[in-house]
């Protein structure tokens, strides 16, 4: 009985004691040094017109797991971050947004008959896929649609390719 009871406390101290502060605990993540810096399509479109760069926009819903692995994965790696920060601009387009967004006097609004924002419907051509990664070359004119999660290895190799295309 005894070491049923010793064996409880134990269990019991292990399992709901709080354990030791974070700080002091050995870490494998560190932060990258750099940062992307999302904009709005818009405000790509009007910083490539004082400085040209091509525009990446990734088109995500709030509800796909995959897009969420891309932004830990992807979007965080530092070597993509690095690229992403010297060649494009960056921006983040959720499909499924209700706010009309304006680009060159033109507003696309959220079209409920398909469940999606008409921008999205747009650069995908109606293949809506999450996520899917949207490549404009320097006048705003699509370059590639890439659907799907590309593991950060894979996206550098597209990264380089389109930044020189």
């Amino acid at each position: 009985m005894f070491h049923l009871l010793l064996i409880l406390q134990v269990l019991f101290t292990w399992i709901w004691l709080p354990s030791a502060p974070a700080a002091s605990a050995p870490s494998s993540y560190v932060a990258p040094a750099e940062k992307l810096t999302w904009l709005t399509l818009d405000q790509a479109i009007e910083k490539s017109k004082k400085q040209p760069r091509k525009i990446l926009i990734d088109v995500y819903t709030d509800w796909c797991g995959w897009c969420k692995k891309m932004d830990k994965q992807v979007y965080q790696n530092p070597e993509v971050i690095k690229k992403l920060n010297s060649d494009f601009y960056v921006v983040k387009l959720n499909a499924e947004q209700r706010q009309p967004i304006t680009i060159q006097g033109r507003t696309y609004r959220y079209a409920e008959k398909y469940r999606s924002h008409e921008l999205a419907l747009a650069l995908l051509k109606g293949e809506m896929s999450y996520p899917s990664t949207v490549f404009l070359n320097e006048k705003q004119q699509v370059m590639e649609r890439v659907p799907g999660y590309i593991p950060p290895k894979d996206f550098l190799r597209a990264l380089s390719y389109l930044s020189e295309k």
